[in-house]
C-alpha cells in the first residue's frame, strides 16, 4: 500500500512494526534452533540516542536479529537512512564501575550533523512526530528500494527477504528518542564534537 506525500502520526506507524518485530522473534527462535548462524557480535550493552530532529532521504525500516558476544539473541528494527541529517544529537550509555559506581558517558554534536548509509539498530523509540512522503507499508523487506539495506544484513541468514518491512522517499522526525544496541554509517560527520565521562547517571532522556 502506498501513500503520496502522507503524513502519518508516529504511535499509528509504531503500531505496524509489531508484526516485524513478531517475525525478527521468530528469526531468533530459528537461530536457537540451529537453523541461523550468526554474522556479527554485538556488546549487548543499550545506549540511548536523541536528537531534536532527524531528517531522513530514503528511509528503510526491516525486523533483524543481532547476537551478542555472550550469545544473547537481541531481536530489533534496523531504521537506515541513505542520507540523514540530525540537529541536536545526543548519544548516553552508563557503564558501571566496580567500587565507584555508575558512570556516563556523553556525547553531543551540533548543529546539522550528516550521515550516509546510517543503520539503527533499535529495541525501542519514540518520536514526537513523524512525517513521510511516498511510504510504503508493508513491502516485503528483500524488494526495498526506497531506503538502504546494509550489505551485511542483507548477506546474513538473519535476513528474511519475505518478511514485513517499511520505506519511505524522505521522512522528518522531531524530538526523537531511541534506545540503540548498534549505530553504523558509511560516513558521520559531527560538527562541535563534545564527548564527557561523568560520574553518575548523565542520560539524553
Amino acid at each position: 500500500m502506498s501513500y503520496r506525500s502522507g503524513r502519518t502520526r508516529w504511535k499509528r506507524f509504531a503500531a505496524v512494526l509489531a508484526p516485524g518485530i513478531v517475525a525478527a522473534a521468530a528469526l531468533g527462535i530459528g537461530m536457537a534452533q540451529g537453523a541461523l548462524a550468526a554474522s556479527f557480535l554485538i556488546s549487548g550493552q543499550k545506549f540511548q540516542v536523541a536528537a531534536d530532529t532527524l531528517d531522513i532521504r530514503g528511509l528503510s525500516i526491516y525486523p533483524l536479529v543481532d547476537v551478542a558476544k555472550k550469545g544473547t539473541l537481541v531481536p530489533v528494527v534496523v531504521i537506515g537512512a541513505r542520507r540523514a541529517t540530525l540537529d541536536g544529537l545526543c548519544q548516553s550509555v552508563v557503564v558501571p564501575v566496580p567500587l565507584l559506581g555508575p558512570y556516563t558517558l556523553r556525547t553531543t554534536a551540533g548543529e546539522r550533523s550528516r550521515a550516509t548509509n546510517l543503520f539503527l539498530d533499535t529495541t525501542s523509540v519514540s518520536v514526537g512526530q513523524a512525517n513521510f512522503d511516498d511510504i510504503d507499508i508493508g513491502v516485503a523487506a528483500g524488494a526495498i528500494s526506497k531506503g538502504p539495506i546494509s550489505p551485511g544484513d542483507r548477506d546474513s541468514r538473519f535476513f528474511d527477504p519475505n518478511v514485513f518491512a517499511q520505506q519511505a522517499v524522505s521522512a522528518t522526525l522531531i524530538d526523537v528518542r531511541a534506545t540503540e544496541v548498534a549505530v553504523a554509517a558509511s560516513t558521520f560527520n559531527l560538527p562541535d564534537l563534545d564527548v564527557q565521562v561523568k560520574q553518575g547517571r548523565h542520560e539524553c532522556f
